[in-house]
């Protein structure tokens, strides 16, 4: 900012701006570029998100956090079954011994099923196949006592 300095009438100096400069574009400059910045960091960060499985529909994201979620209950309530029981239970007896509050042994298509061996359990949801010539594809998951949710044939 060059500044001035002017001997005004009463022999005191007074300081006068150049003309041109205003501090209030400046700040909304800042301003601009500060959004600008945040707006592309965001656009970057959305575009790494993962939006659905391989292969299938983006609508179908929601069906399948659903199925992932009850997979997740599922496996939790097996292994307090297995804590206080000490041997695997069938996903009705799960329900039936309240270890599971799940009102369908389902959702959106998929049906849901535990296998057993011993203190080691494999829940599993799947889903008919597509119908042949159709794009979307409908995964089959797992989880085991680990809590991983994994595909499977």
């Amino acid at each position: 900012m060059v500044v001035s300095c002017v001997l005004a009438r009463h022999g005191k100096l007074a300081v006068v701006g150049r003309a041109g400069e205003n501090p209030g574009m400046r700040a909304l400059a800042v301003l601009l570029v500060a959004a600008a910045l945040l707006m592309g960091a965001y656009y970057f960060y959305v575009k790494k998100l993962p939006t659905t499985d391989e292969g299938t529909a983006p609508t179908q994201a929601i069906s399948l956090t659903g199925v992932r979620s009850d997979l997740l209950q599922i496996a939790q309530a097996e292994r307090a079954y297995i804590a206080s029981n000490g041997a695997c239970a069938t996903l009705a007896e799960l329900t039936s011994s309240n270890a599971l509050a799940m009102a369908k042994a389902g959702r959106d298509g998929y049906s849901y099923s535990v296998e057993c061996s011993g203190g080691d359990f494999s829940a599993i949801a799947r889903h008919a196949p597509a119908p042949a010539g159709s794009a979307l594809r409908y995964p089959n998951l797992a989880i085991d006592q680990s809590l991983q949710v994994h595909e499977v044939n």
